[in-house]
């Protein structure tokens, strides 16, 4: 598992940091009022992309769509371009782009149906050695990008299964090189019949007991549809996953990268690997350094196969 980790983490920055010269002059102008003005958040019921599973949100949540969480994640937070979601979930009550603000990116890993046999049998404390471990081979490949090292502090919240609900759920304390204030990733996992809905919460780690708290809640409401579900699983016709309950907080490719071994497979799926920023920098601070990395965009081509 070690092997694999270091592998799928060293590799994972060129499908999840792609480099993209945009001078600065190019960035638009627009008051942070506009921009949020710009999205339009959806509340109530929700039907997710393709119809995979709902989001039945509380009055305290929102929810924006692929295009508009995009640009939240981009424009407003500053992360790279790139990361295909089914949307995000945003708390009602914090400007998101304020130092408070924070959001779950929802995303859909279609890769089979993930056994729990070993849930009870996973040893935490060392893979998240080994997790560590593989970040240290990631930041090399982070650096030669023009991003600084990140590593992971440790759980921030152990990884726990719930069985009868199918639902997994840990979180990360990452800290970022030159930031003052570590981040927090929480995860939930939902198993379905063919994939896992995969929501990933972004905050500061001084948020965590307000986001431990929310993220129970949107567990809750977090429903595969009818047809979707784990217990609709059919045997003699469904796709079984590659990976367990292990691989899925190590990073579920990591087990293909030891049944497939190819690139073009390892880099599609790679893309769920996302340690998004925390901070609503805004997106002008990642294209004021597009002017430095001019040279390398020209000399890398990371065109996708899709």
């Amino acid at each position: 598992m070690r092997r694999l980790i270091t592998a799928l983490l060293c590799l994972s920055l060129t499908a999840t940091l792609p480099v993209v010269a945009v001078a600065a002059d190019e960035a638009p102008k627009m008051t942070a009022e506009q921009f949020l003005s710009s999205l339009t958040f959806r509340e109530g019921k929700i039907q997710l992309p393709g119809d995979i599973a709902t989001l039945d949100l509380p009055s305290n949540f929102r929810y924006l769509d692929p295009a508009d969480a995009a640009r939240l994640l981009t424009d407003g937070w500053g992360n790279p371009p790139g990361t295909k979601t089914l949307g995000m979930i945003v708390p009602s009550d914090v400007n998101p782009l304020s130092a408070a603000g924070w959001g779950v990116v929802v995303t859909y890993d279609k890769d089979g149906h993930v056994k729990d046999d070993d849930a009870d049998k996973i040893n935490y404390a060392d893979l998240l050695k080994d997790i560590q471990e593989g970040m240290i081979e990631n930041n090399k490949a982070r650096k030669e990008q023009g991003y600084a090292p990140m590593t992971l502090v440790g759980w921030a919240e152990q990884p726990g299964y719930d069985k009868a609900q199918h639902k997994l759920y840990w979180a990360k304390e990452l800290h970022t090189e030159g930031d003052k204030e570590n981040g927090l990733n929480y995860n939930i996992r939902v198993l379905g019949r063919e994939g896992v809905l995969v929501l990933n919460a972004v905050s500061g780690m001084n948020q965590i007991a307000q986001v431990k708290t929310e993220m129970k809640k949107v567990t809750g409401f977090t429903e595969f549809t009818p047809g979707n579900r784990y217990t609709d699983f059919n045997a003699s016709t469904d796709k079984v996953a590659e990976y367990g309950i292990a691989a899925l907080v190590a990073g579920g490719v990591a087990a293909k990268l030891g049944f497939f071994g190819k690139i073009f497979a390892v880099l599609l799926a790679l893309k769920k690997f996302i340690l998004i920023g925390v901070a609503a920098i805004g997106g002008w601070v990642y294209k004021l350094l597009g002017r430095k990395r001019e040279e390398k965009a020209a000399a890398v081509d990371l065109s996708k196969p899709e």
